[in-house]
């Protein structure tokens, strides 16, 4: 713990940057966001992220807690997000701590953050087994077994986004074909209805975009949404059974499509998650919403014991 000093939290992830400082009750009393600059240059988008920070008190901080999209050495933090490509091996880390100098600067995955977000104050606060999602340009996880965050041989523990779902679907980004990320992220959601035949005005249409056609009955639009529901469903199937969960809690700007993907990925684990123990899973929506994984960088640093063990 960290006494009644805040901790400023950072998310860093393929749409959006988003920083603001934390209490120590998970309460956010800062907060700012931008957008993720696009091209290759790793300079561009470190300069985009201290341009956010310079608005981001950090005077009396307790430390800095960050969550970043991977894979990444760890506890180093040179990152290689797959969805960021101007980032390969960047010395995350390291910048920060040149930024921050004396306080500690803990990094770790951005979806291992929302788990720890949703585990400390969120959705899945007071169970011990958890997976946590985030479903958005990619898709990601973490795990909490028995209370602690599990980091893995290299910290990179979680990456339920390319576990196979279907042998034969699409080509992954991380080189796979038919991983849960591939069908289920939002720009591959929206490529899929494309092909499909859904057509929307603007040149580079969204998940979002989606979401609201099939709201609207689109009949492709839904079924591209049926389509990532299944995928997530049989995912977590499989992660239950491997993991014996009690909770998954899933955020990310995806998620917000609510019964749309709830609904078929409610079907689908159902069918798949057919052992005893793991019929008693719930699949919830992130309690923290967007800022979830801002609230699990803050724990890093609030919660070591339990969320950091490098």
């Amino acid at each position: 713990m960290t006494g009644g000093a805040p901790v400023l939290a950072i998310d860093i992830g393929g749409t959006k940057l988003a920083a603001g400082a934390v209490r120590p009750d998970g309460e956010i009393v800062a907060y700012d966001r931008a957008p993720t600059p696009a091209g290759d240059d790793p300079e561009t988008l470190w300069n985009a992220l201290e341009a956010l920070l310079d608005g981001i008190p950090a005077e009396g901080i307790a430390g800095v807690g960050v969550g970043c999209g991977g894979p990444m050495t760890w506890p180093a933090a040179e990152v290689s997000p797959i969805n960021i490509p101007s980032w390969r091996g960047f010395p995350l880390r390291e910048r920060l701590r040149e930024r921050y100098p004396g306080l500690p600067v803990r990094v770790h995955n951005d979806a291992v953050c929302v788990a720890v977000g949703e585990h400390w104050q969120g959705a899945a606060r007071g169970c011990g087994n958890v997976l946590g999602m985030v479903v958005s340009t990619g898709v990601g996880g973490g795990l909490v077994l028995g209370g602690r965050l599990i980091d893995g041989a290299s910290g990179n523990a979680g990456h339920i986004g390319h576990v196979v779902v279907d042998p034969e679907g699409p080509p992954c980004g991380c080189g796979g074909r038919g991983c849960l990320e591939a069908i289920a992220r939002g720009p591959g959601l929206a490529a899929w209805a494309r092909d499909q035949g859904w057509r929307r005005d603007q040149d580079d249409p969204t998940g979002a975009d989606l979401a609201a056609d099939a709201r609207r009955g689109h009949p492709v639009a839904a079924a591209a949404m049926r389509r990532a529901g299944r995928a997530l469903g049989i995912a977590i199937a499989s992660a239950t059974h491997l993991c014996d969960l009690e909770v998954v809690a899933i955020g990310g700007g995806v998620s917000q499509a609510g019964p749309l993907l709830f609904d078929p990925l409610e079907e689908a684990l159902r069918a798949h998650a057919r052992m005893d123990f793991a019929r008693r899973v719930r699949v919830v929506p992130a309690a923290l919403g967007q800022t979830a994984g801002l609230v699990g960088a803050a724990a890093l640093i609030f919660e070591g014991g339990s969320y950091w063990n490098p």
